[in-house]
């Protein structure tokens, strides 16, 4: 036994005195063509691009990798000694090999004790920044020298710097900080020693020792660490002990988004991308958006529910998919748990929309496992979508059985059973004294459809195009108390310049006769937005809507224009709408805030405030009688079920357009504007009832309610120029001394007269 010690260990010392004369031999050769390591002293390393709210929450990162550098001095003590206790524990005595670890892992790799290496910390940043990762005695040779021509030139510090900063750590995360925050959500000072140690082991073999993927390696490899700081000084037994029982609060998954905006996002992405290139991947910049965090997580929440809420009103839809519950037999619950599971982890989840089989129907009661293996009962509640299918009494005809895979939602503490829309839905909300984007959202999912129905979607308008008609309408004469005739029209194909004559109706089909063009914009009468624009002139509207941004190509000079029928983008309209909202100006809606540099310095500040610049496009009164008017449609009009936000001060349009393809609503006070829409990216009818009123204001009105919280009722003060007269509101003309009557708002050079009943016929 002994003469067999002693034969490993002379023969363990010959292999070692070997690999010191085979370095000596070639240090002479390879070293003078060593690669230039001067940058070294100076490295930074390459770093995420990151997309923040203007309020600090973490939107979105690009780049491969995850990094986050952090100097030396601020690393905490305990993450440092748990590195060099199981990677190089005499890291600060040799001179970058450990000629004491170079035996040790012969002799072990000899005696088939454990395959060791030996590589010092030093040599690991040689091989990081300057290797390839081929197992040679060529690039080991060089690794060995690299490292020695490290030592030379940098500190210990320096080196150690190095190391944590650059060491690849798994999940794309370079770094112990970036791994910190990937692993645990978690500064690096924020750790506890369990999960100090646990980081401390993934140099050596990151995907086998992930803690999110295997736990248990990553348990035993922690012990290690803590097992071999104990035996080397650097924690006493009762830390040890006590680190062993410690939590590890890992994150529940790798995304490290605080907040939901994809498609600002990737608004900003394409903005740099085209601005910079390849190079934002990797610049480390930081973009402060103009989004605020809880106007975002409502304007989810609200494009959520609406969804739901549509989906809930139609029929419902085949099963995405089935699983047949009978097709194996188990052994145990579990067994046959494990087997769903390995099904619905295949499918996506989508917006919170989880995957989940149906494992009992009742009509009352629907139980199922869902995606995450959390196993759930819908009560009736969440079961409107259901509810027709689940009362048939011939199970055989229900869609909804044992196996249906459908989708489940928590909405306010409740589940709710339904389906992945075909339908689109999306919001954005602007400040219109700035132009800034509160709040944006491009669709029901980006993972799903990276389509942004804001910015890229040209639909057509319908009815919240009528205030730019009825706008320009006040610069020719007419007022809010204009009687026009809501009846049958047949305008004849020579005036159309077609083959055929046009009989336009109003979405209802009934006629109301002459009324005030208030009324008429409340109830978004068709007859009479048309008569308006035959009154002004289509080529007068086209050129007025301009101001507004409008594409005058995209709204031909035809009297249909007044119904809405061009074409715009969510993102065009409610910057239209925010020139009612303050007062007359043109903002351009903007995303981002500001941009910082990986030095801290702001390279780039986004300012929207009025200036002498901002263009004053309408006449201040004409955006106050608009407002006034528009007040109408919440108080008495399309948009009356906004009546339950009691607020004063706000005012809005419904529009819904031919076949009701296309839904929406736009409302607004002086402090914030807010779009909806509704429809499919293949333009089809939303179905029976679909209408502005229906389908987006309630989405509106769930995101306003709880924003409008943050602001004091606002109101308009009357501008110059502009006074209140009484009239009959049946003629609109002045009404007589001691008859009765409603005001109105008029621009002083075009008051009514008392005697001379006019109307638009």
């Amino acid at each position: 036994m002994l003469s067999t010690l002693k034969n490993i260990l002379v023969w363990g010392f010959l292999a070692g005195l070997s690999i010191i004369a085979m370095i000596s031999l070639v240090a002479l050769l390879i070293y003078p063509s060593l690669p230039n390591i001067d940058h070294l002293s100076a490295y930074r390393p390459k770093q995420p691009l990151q997309v923040y709210s203007s309020d600090g929450a973490l939107i979105a990162e690009y780049g491969e990798e995850r990094r986050e550098f952090t100097p030396i001095k601020t690393v905490p003590q305990k993450m440092i000694n748990a590195i060099i206790a199981i990677e190089d524990r005499r890291f600060f005595e040799h001179p970058g090999i450990d000629i004491v670890g170079v035996l040790r892992a012969a002799i072990k790799n000899l005696t088939g004790q454990s395959h060791e290496g030996a590589s010092t910390i030093t040599m690991q940043v040689a091989r990081n920044f300057f290797l390839s990762s081929e197992k040679t005695l060529k690039r080991k040779i060089n690794e060995v020298l690299l490292a020695i021509k490290i030592e030379k030139t940098l500190s210990k510090e320096q080196i150690l710097e190095l190391y944590i900063n650059q060491i690849y750590l798994g999940q794309r995360s370079f770094g112990f900080a970036a791994a910190a925050d990937t692993y645990f959500d978690k500064s690096l000072s924020q750790l506890n020693l369990a999960e100090t140690a646990l980081l401390a082991g993934l140099p050596k073999a990151p995907s086998r020792y992930n803690p999110l993927i295997n736990p248990d390696l990553a348990i035993q490899r922690q012990k290690a660490v803590l097992s071999s700081m104990r035996r080397h000084g650097f924690i006493d037994r009762p830390t040890y002990v006590l680190a062993l029982d410690e939590p590890l609060n890992l994150r529940e998954s790798i995304g490290r988004k605080e907040l939901q905006a994809d498609f600002v996002a990737e608004m900003v992405r394409k903005t740099l991308y085209d601005e910079l290139g390849e190079d934002i991947y990797t610049s480390g910049l930081k973009v402060y958006t103009t989004v605020k965090k809880k106007n975002q997580r409502y304007a989810n929440q609200a494009v959520q529910n609406g969804i739901i809420d549509y989906i809930s009103r139609h029929k419902l839809m085949p099963n995405e998919s089935f699983i047949n519950l009978n097709e194996k037999t188990f052994k145990t619950e579990q067994e046959k748990k494990q087997y769903l599971l390995s099904k619905l982890r295949l499918i996506p989840t989508y917006n919170h929309f989880t995957p989940g089989v149906v494992l009992s129907a009742q009509p009352i009661k629907v139980e199922a496992l869902l995606k995450n293996g959390e196993k759930i009962t819908v009560n009736s509640k969440g079961l409107d979508l259901l509810k027709e299918d689940l009362a048939k009494k011939n199970s055989h005809e229900r869609i909804i059985k044992p196996g249906s895979v459908i989708r489940f939602v928590k909405n306010n503490g409740v589940w709710i059973a339904t389906q992945l829309p075909e339908a689109e839905a999306s919001l954005v909300s602007i400040d219109p004294q700035t132009g800034a984007i509160l709040a944006l959202v491009g669709g029901f999912d980006f993972n799903r459809n990276k389509y942004n129905h804001v910015t890229q979607a040209q639909r057509q308008p319908g009815s919240i195009f009528k205030p730019f008609i009825f706008s320009a309408a006040l610069e020719k004469g007419i007022n809010a108390g204009t009687i026009v005739n809501d009846g049958p029209l047949t305008i004849k194909a020579k005036e159309l310049n077609t083959l055929e004559d046009w009989e336009p109706q109003n979405y209802d089909e009934k006629y109301t006769g002459p009324m005030r063009l208030r009324e008429a914009l409340a109830l978004s009468k068709n007859l009479v937005a048309i008569r308006l624009m035959r009154f002004i002139g289509p080529d007068y509207a086209q050129d007025y809507i301009t101001r507004f941004g409008f594409d005058p190509k995209k709204h031909p000079a035809y009297l249909s224009m007044a119904l809405g029928v061009g074409e715009v983008t969510g993102l065009e309209m409610v910057a239209a709408y925010g020139v009612f909202a303050n007062g007359g100006y043109l903002k351009k809606p903007y995303f981002i805030e500001k941009i910082i540099d990986t030095k801290g310095r702001k390279i780039r500040n986004s300012s929207g405030l009025m200036n002498d610049e901002t263009p004053r496009i309408i006449d201040p009164r004409n955006a106050f009688i608009m407002t006034d008017m528009l007040k109408e449609v919440i108080n008495s009009g399309t948009g009356k079920n906004a009546k339950r936000l009691d607020r004063s001060d706000i005012a809005g349009k419904t529009g819904t357009t031919n076949d009701l393809i296309d839904a929406w609503f736009a409302g607004f006070n002086p402090d914030i504007v807010t779009l909806t829409w509704m429809g499919f990216d293949q333009p089809k009818s939303l179905g029976k009832h679909e209408t502005g009123a229906k389908a987006a204001l309630p989405i509106w009105i769930d995101y306003m309610e709880p924003i409008l919280n943050d602001y004091p009722m606002k109101m308009i003060a009357e501008p110059d120029g502009i006074i209140p007269l009484k009239i009959n509101p049946k003629t609109g003309l002045i009404s007589h001394e001691g008859e009765g009557g409603i005001y109105e708002y008029f621009y002083d050079e075009f008051q009514p007269q008392s005697n001379a009943y006019f109307m638009i016929n």
